[in-house]
């Protein structure tokens, strides 16, 4: 059963986008927070395989609430080339994935690590409390598939 996919206008490290407008696939996938472990694996497991994902004619932009600035020292540092952009407004609440967790007893919201493989508006699949590890080769199969 596929659905809307929410549209959205955010800054990124690629100038202002829009959802609507980018057309064909995209891969959004939504994690907490630049620089930190999992973050990074995740990005860089996208980052590696975006050629893969080029060829299957998936644009793929990773959303978290940091800061343009945040994601352009993130960028620089490890080296990636993907798309990250800030969701400065209601983006990961339009998606579901603003969420509330409990760490070590600690309650907060924050974002949910999911991904949504959209293809002309329409979320095709979608993956929530994702697993870095093997995630980025996951989606790339089901975005092969389309």
């Amino acid at each position: 059963m596929t659905r809307q996919a929410p549209d959205f206008t955010l800054p990124s490290t690629d100038g202002e986008i829009t959802l609507s407008a980018l057309g064909g696939k995209v891969v959004l996938y939504f994690y907490p927070r630049d620089d930190t472990p999992g973050c990074t694996l995740e990005a860089q497991d996208f980052d590696r395989l975006a050629p893969q994902f080029a060829a299957a004619g998936a644009k793929v932009i990773g959303i978290s609430r940091d800061t343009l600035a945040s994601h352009q020292k993130f960028c620089g540092k490890h080296g990636l080339g993907i798309t990250l952009a800030s969701d400065t407004g209601t983006v990961a609440e339009d998606y579901g994935v603003w969420v509330e967790k409990n760490l070590y007893g600690k309650k907060s919201m924050g974002i949910e690590r999911s991904t949504f493989l959209i293809a002309d508006g329409r979320i095709l699949s979608e993956w929530r409390k994702v697993k870095v590890a093997g995630h980025a080769e996951a989606v790339l199969a089901a975005a092969q598939t389309l």
